[in-house]
């Protein structure tokens, strides 16, 4: 773990030490080695369970599909932010990359943490360069709202978990996460226990966001700058997945009956989410909305607590974490060349950006679950698992899955095909730099079909 944690922590000496002409490309470098590096946590998870153990970080099969993603999006995320802050001054843009690395440093302590109470101030950590990049870098006046918004939501939702912890701290007598699958089933009768079992679950519901505690999401994404918006999308929903994998196992007796109405709010969410997906204007907007729309899926299939409901759930996390954050990228070249997020207001792009078309294709196919993508590996195994815990879900789910395939041809329509604008006059050509960054997000989707165990889990 150190080998990536102690390069990644002086990532941020190195950023303020840099001569400006070589911030960027340097601190590129610098993280893109680190992202290369921890590609060495993925050999034989399979067969080991716990590895690189120590005594407060560890990984296994279901952490390490997670802390790769989140070192390989910190390269990214300075590769998208390049144009988007070259007008500030150095000190600014020193600060900014300062941020997205104090993010990553939380989320390879949270990913990794093998105690939960370290998990629980490391998920808390990450609000602050979070909210920070929001309300500093946002585009529109509205970023203060977003980020009150933001905050009050998880905050709220995570202060019943710190004191559910505390109470299972006590009478289980361990927090680690290696023993705590092991220890003695809770007998969990009472009503105490029945709130006890809701405050370990709405910190990462309202994280995930579930349909109904999301209202946070949509602003947030619309505001925030790209980075924002791509670690937003790809690595923070996760840590509501990965808590609630982790927490809900110790929960078993109880899940059986309070989860139903938690699946049937997942399951009318990615209808929901997806109805509104389809009457969106608003470009960045909609991307967001699809993603509440994924995540309840992957809240449906952890609740159903079968391994293929996991290994589904864990699938669609990854999956999803390239996607969205591929589309949030392409969402903003659109916005850098032409100053608005409105679809109807920059469409017919294909004529002027012909291979920036290729790209969108692929990222709005790849949203959709187009066989063989892992998105649609994910969604099929937690359908299955859902179907096999009530056959009556399968009309939520396919519905659910019709209106996902809807919106993302709408969306690729709307921007790509039609007519230029007449208020279109002149576009910058798309630049090496964007076409790199688009084959870093959908290159390894692509490739994961070919080795799909890497993300499986522990059903290997």
């Amino acid at each position: 773990m150190l080998k990536v944690l102690i390069p990644t922590l002086m990532l941020i000496p190195t950023t303020w030490a840099t001569k400006p002409k070589w911030l960027w490309p340097t601190t590129l470098a610098h993280s893109l080695i680190i992202a290369v590096l921890s590609l060495s946590w993925l050999v034989n998870m399979s067969e080991t369970g716990w590895s690189n153990l120590s005594p407060y970080l560890a990984t296994d099969a279901l952490s390490t599909p997670l802390l790769v993603l989140t070192c390989w999006l910190l390269p990214l995320m300075i590769l998208a932010s390049q144009r988007h802050t070259a007008t500030e001054p150095v000190n600014r843009q020193r600060m900014y990359i300062t941020l997205l690395t104090s993010l990553q440093v939380f989320l390879i302590l949270a990913f990794g943490a093998t105690e939960v109470i370290m998990f629980y101030v490391m998920f808390e950590a990450t609000l602050i360069p979070t909210l920070i990049i929001i309300t500093r870098w946002g585009n529109q006046t509205e970023r203060l709202n977003a980020g009150v918004y933001f905050l009050f939501y998880t905050l709220a939702g995570s202060l019943p978990l710190l004191v559910a912890l505390l109470l299972l701290q006590g009478s289980v007598g361990t927090l680690s996460i290696l023993t705590l699958p092991y220890a003695d089933p809770l007998q969990l009768v009472s009503c105490g226990d029945k709130l006890w079992w809701a405050g370990c679950l709405l910190a990462f519901l309202v994280k995930m966001p579930l349909y109904g505690v999301h209202l946070w999401l949509p602003k947030a994404h619309v505001e925030a700058p790209v980075a924002g918006s791509m670690i937003l999308a790809a690595v923070l929903l996760k840590l509501g997945g990965y808590g609630m994998m982790r927490i809900v196992v110790v929960l078993d007796p109880l899940t059986k009956e309070l989860s139903y109405p938690f699946i049937v709010f997942a399951l009318w969410g990615v209808i929901m989410t997806g109805s509104i997906c389809l009457r969106q204007t608003d470009l960045k907007s909609l991307i967001a909305y699809s993603s509440v729309s994924h995540m309840g899926l992957v809240v449906g299939g952890i609740l159903t607590q079968t391994p293929w409901g996991f290994t589904g759930a864990l699938i669609l996390m990854i999956a999803h974490g390239l996607t969205s954050s591929a589309l949030f990228c392409l969402a903003n070249t659109n916005y850098e060349r032409t100053h608005s997020r409105t679809m109807l207001l920059a469409r017919g792009l294909q004529m002027a950006l012909p291979l920036m078309t290729t790209w969108w294709f692929i990222a709005s196919l790849a949203n959709l679950a187009l066989p063989p993508l892992p998105n649609l590996m994910g969604e099929l195994m937690i359908i299955t698992s859902l179907f096999n815990w009530s056959w009556w879900t399968l009309l939520l789910t396919g519905v659910g899955t019709l209106i996902t395939a809807s919106y993302s041809l709408y969306m690729f329509l709307m921007t790509q095909r039609g007519p230029i604008p007449a208020h279109v006059l002149a576009l910058d050509p798309s630049h090496t730099r964007e076409h790199l960054l688009m084959a870093l997000h959908l290159l390894p989707l692509l490739l994961l079909v070919l080795k799909p165990e890497l993300i499986w889990g522990w059903t290997s």
